[in-house]
């Protein structure tokens, strides 16, 4: 009866194990997205290039 409670014992450990690698995963993949986000384009405090200008006026 005690293996059946070893087993029990070390499969919990290894959820938990694997629970904890999925978490840390997922930050991690949240902060990589982040990161991503942050730097994929021009931020709104960016000024827009002459070319810009010209382009986004009618009649220019």
């Amino acid at each position: 009866m005690t293996e059946g409670n070893d087993k029990t014992r070390a499969g919990d450990t290894r959820q938990d194990r694997l629970k904890s690698a999925l978490r840390e995963n997922l930050k991690r993949r949240k902060a990589q997205a982040r990161e991503r986000a942050g730097t994929a384009g021009p931020s709104q405090d960016d000024e827009p290039s002459t070319d810009e200008e010209i382009a986004g006026k009618p009649g220019g």
